[in-house]
């Protein structure tokens, strides 16, 4: 026996919904009995992910488009902790992923939590025990607010990850600069909490990435913290190029870092428009532009990318500013 070659039209505008997957009732819903499923599973055509969950897409996850495909797993972690989870709370790390908060960087396991801290073991899932944390709808269902959902995540995630979520809430307008201050009272008591909280500070709403958060810790940690950041460069008045990283030499010379975001923005536009804004700076004899993919920012809890800088800035006679960093605006 084959599976019906049409799924009911409700159901499929569901799992489009919900990052391709479907719950057991969802289907009993649209009319799809459990031997129906089982059908479509056994033929290849859907796949189990953990009980009463399934997707309905049948391409391997690791074969998944490659645009917006890492966003699109952890959308997927976070759908599939709410399926399965009896009124579960999506939290932590995924409840950031469809707030659509940046800087996650590594692979996002599905969590959720019942209202009330209610416990019970779920195949695949882990519950959490969080009480009385602030929640919001989303496609009816509910996740954790952006403040709660960061104080459960932090605590888990590596310390570069810890920087660029932060860095990527407040670039983004999640959560502004006194927000911070919440996340802290939040995060008092949790388990790993201690550690987490000493890295709140290095959080920077100038990072224009996870990758520049990454490279910008990279920097620190090696001893050359940069002079400015975003910083935008002018000749008689006519703008020039926005840079990632800039570090002023004592010859009145800069040095400029890239962090090149084509590991996950690619295009032939990007590359021209950043050859074009290099040529210029270049062209003006006091620029010397470096530049590093973004894989190479992410690669580890220790990127080469600061140890590859100090090098280079050791040679060219760069020494740290005294004082707070002020370079925004630079007129060649």
């Amino acid at each position: 026996m084959r599976p019906r070659r049409s799924l009911p039209q409700p159901l499929l505008s569901v799992a489009a919904a919900q990052e391709g997957l479907v719950s057991k009732a969802q289907c009993a819903a649209a009319g799809l009995d459990k031997d129906a499923v089982a059908l479509l599973v056994a033929h290849g055509r859907w796949r189990r992910v953990v009980r009463c969950v399934y997707d309905t897409c049948p391409t391997p996850v690791g074969k998944r488009r490659a645009d917006g495909r890492h966003d699109h797993l952890r959308r997927r972690a976070a759908w599939t902790a709410m399926l399965a989870v009896g009124n579960g709370i999506a939290t932590g790390a995924c409840a950031l992923a469809l707030l659509g908060v940046d800087g996650l960087v590594q692979e996002v396991l599905p969590e959720a939590a019942r209202s009330g801290g209610m416990y019970s073991a779920v195949e695949g899932v882990t519950l959490r025990r969080y009480r009385d944390f602030a929640d919001e709808e989303y496609r009816g269902r509910r996740i954790a607010s952006v403040v709660p959902a960061l104080a459960q995540a932090l605590p888990y995630l590596s310390r570069g990850e810890v920087v660029a979520v932060l860095s990527g809430a407040l670039r983004e307008g999640r959560i502004v600069q006194g927000g911070l201050d919440d996340v802290r009272a939040m995060l008092r008591g949790r388990r790993g909490a201690g550690r987490v909280q000493g890295l709140v500070d290095l959080a920077e709403a100038l990072d224009g990435s996870a990758a520049e958060s990454f490279a910008r810790l990279s920097f620190v940690d090696s001893g050359v913290p940069p002079d400015g950041q975003q910083v935008m460069f002018t000749r008689d008045g006519v703008f020039l190029a926005r840079v990632d990283f800039v570090w002023r030499l004592p010859d009145d010379r800069y040095v400029v870092a890239e962090i090149d975001r084509r590991a996950f923005h690619s295009g032939e536009l990007m590359l021209a428009d950043d050859s074009h804004r290099q040529n210029r700076l270049v062209a003006t004899g006091r620029v010397i532009v470096i530049r590093f993919p973004a894989a190479r920012a992410l690669t580890g809890e220790t990127p080469t990318v600061g140890t590859e800088m100090a090098a280079r800035l050791s040679t060219l006679g760069w020494r740290p500013t005294p004082g707070p960093l002020n370079v925004g605006i630079v007129a060649l």
